[in-house]
């Protein structure tokens, strides 16, 4: 019986993602260099098996020392701008509101910090309608491993054949899968393109579905 949706945040409630990889790859580019969406897709949904940074990247690539503070502190506020402006992805607040008419628990599970998360949640009026709020600093590792995920489970008390995880990653349907959890995968434009394996069930958007039917999925797997 499943008893708890445990939600990604990054690119799954709100598509934090492509502004930022949009955002250096402007820099890339004054650089004369490309950033593709595979090099980038390395970490998204969680850096925990990658050490790439874009960074010390292009300072490979280009041979000099850059200001990494100050690229970052660019990049941060170009792709801040888009994404304080941004709406939710389409039909996530309609699952958050029917699971909790359901009684279901509801929960954050993200490799960004808390600041971040538990920011743009607030400014979306989402922060209520989850149970527990699991970030970075609550773990040791972030996606792929599972520790969020089993975190999360914990939290509100679930068994991972109870849960449903929504992921936009492979980072994320992989730490899903380690957890033992019904994962669905719902990419974001920038994560279509990335190569995601392994998830129980793939859509375009939370709004292509109804959460009677997700339901009745993941109890019939």
């Amino acid at each position: 019986m499943i008893k708890s949706l445990i939600f990604d945040f990054d690119g799954l409630i709100l598509d934090t993602e492509t502004p930022e990889l949009e955002a250096w790859q402007a820099v890339y580019r004054e650089h004369a260099h490309e950033l593709s969406v595979h090099t980038w897709g390395q970490i998204v949904g969680g850096a925990g098996a990658s050490s790439f940074t874009p960074t010390s990247h292009l300072e490979q690539l280009t041979g000099k020392k850059l200001d990494h503070a100050a690229l970052h502190a660019r990049v941060s506020t170009n792709s801040l701008d888009i994404i304080q402006r941004s709406a939710p992805r389409p039909g996530v607040e309609t699952i958050l509101r029917a699971a909790k008419h359901r009684g279901l628990k509801l929960a954050v599970a993200s490799s960004s910090p808390h600041h971040w998360v538990d920011g743009h949640l607030n400014r979306l009026k989402f922060h209520a309608y989850f149970d527990a709020i699991l970030c970075a600093e609550d773990v040791t590792r972030t996606k792929p491993h599972p520790d969020l995920f089993l975190a999360a489970l914990k939290a509100v008390g679930a068994q991972p054949g109870e849960a449903i995880v929504f992921e936009d990653s492979p980072n994320g349907i992989l730490a899903a899968k380690r957890a033992g959890i019904f994962a669905v995968a719902v990419p974001n434009p920038l994560t279509a393109q990335l190569k995601i394996e392994g998830e129980d069930l793939r859509l375009h958007s939370l709004a292509d579905i109804t959460l009677e039917e997700l339901i009745f999925r993941a109890e019939n797997r």
